[in-house]
């Protein structure tokens, strides 16, 4: 690492920490104690208001009253951060549509003449295409609101038959196969689900939350409170001849487990009901290495769907 760099990140640490020691910063950015006194030496340098704490516990602090100044990226960094935000507008279509224009104007206001200039020579040969667009409804970005704030929202949702309206803790939101998904809490029927965020029509907030509010659940954890109901339907198929068994696994749905037997990779788990059609869109996704397909109405519903797409060949 370049001595400016490091110094940029020692910078910030030390903003953060307030107090610190010689010991903390070598531990910290991996440099002898003389290094770290020149770094110490250079931030005083630059401004940094440092006073020195003598005496067995004794190490620098940093002014009550100092605030961290401007943070300044390098040539690399802000094209790393431009990009990002682009490859992020290009999932999220129109949802941040609004917000994106803004955060892009306020970026490069603040980049210097020269970085501006890399951007617009870079923004024609970079491109991010995706192989399939991923519709992101109405409501995305207050479902990431909701979130992030741990609060529970009323929404109309429509299952493909009918609207319902709905209580939900959203938890997470993210994209796969082409849509984007909310997984939530369903506060009136205590149990875990995941929400299509397109077929969301319309977001509320409640004016007082009811229910136990579910705190620090994330992408992760949230899983775990998925429960199936009594009128759950197992499967399990076989796949043998499985040759991305990475990519599989950062596909599997909460309800689904991957599990390698002597007859080859099965996957197994269980779907409501009103799941099917989804189940099924799930399945012919993984493409022809399907076999032993269990229960019989799905192995029938697969089926169904190959017959109608070969008479349509």
């Amino acid at each position: 690492m370049k001595k400016a760099e490091r110094l940029q990140q020692i910078q910030r640490y030390v903003y953060r920490q307030r107090r610190f020691t010689l010991a903390e910063l070598m531990q910290q950015f991996g440099i002898s104690r003389r290094t770290a006194i020149r770094d110490v030496e250079a931030l005083e340098e630059i401004g940094v208001p440092l006073y020195a704490e003598h005496g067995r516990y004794g190490g620098y602090r940093v002014l009550d009253t100092a605030t961290l100044p401007p943070i300044s990226f390098t040539a690399r960094e802000v094209l790393a951060l431009y990009f990002s935000m682009q490859a992020l507008e290009s999932f999220s279509g129109a949802a941040f549509g609004v917000s994106f224009g803004s955060i892009n104007a306020k970026f490069l206001d603040i980049v210097s003449p020269s970085q501006q200039t890399q951007i617009e020579q870079f923004r024609d040969r970079v491109a991010f295409y995706h192989h399939m667009e991923a519709e992101p409804g109405a409501c995305l970005e207050e479902l990431l609101l909701a979130a992030a704030d741990q609060r529970v929202v009323q929404i109309s949702y429509h299952s493909g038959h009918r609207a319902s309206e709905r209580r939900i803790q959203p938890f997470a939101v993210y994209v796969m196969d082409g849509y984007w998904y909310c997984r939530s809490y369903d506060m009136d029927k205590e149990q875990y689900r995941v929400f299509r965020c397109d077929r969301i029509l319309s977001i509320s907030r409640m004016e007082e939350q009811t229910g136990e509010i579910f705190a620090d659940m994330d992408l992760h954890s949230a899983p775990t409170l998925r429960q199936p109901t009594s009128e759950a339907i197992r499967f399990h198929c076989t796949l043998p001849e499985l040759t991305d068994e990475r990519r599989l696994r950062a596909r599997l749905l909460p309800s689904m487990q991957l599990e390698h037997t002597e007859q080859g990779w099965q996957l197994a788990g269980s779907y409501e009901p009103e799941e099917k059609g989804f189940i099924l869109v799930y399945l012919t996704s993984l493409g022809t290495v399907l076999s032993k397909v269990e229960p019989m109405e799905l192995k029938n519903g697969l089926m169904a769907h190959y017959r109608k797409l070969m008479e349509r060949i």
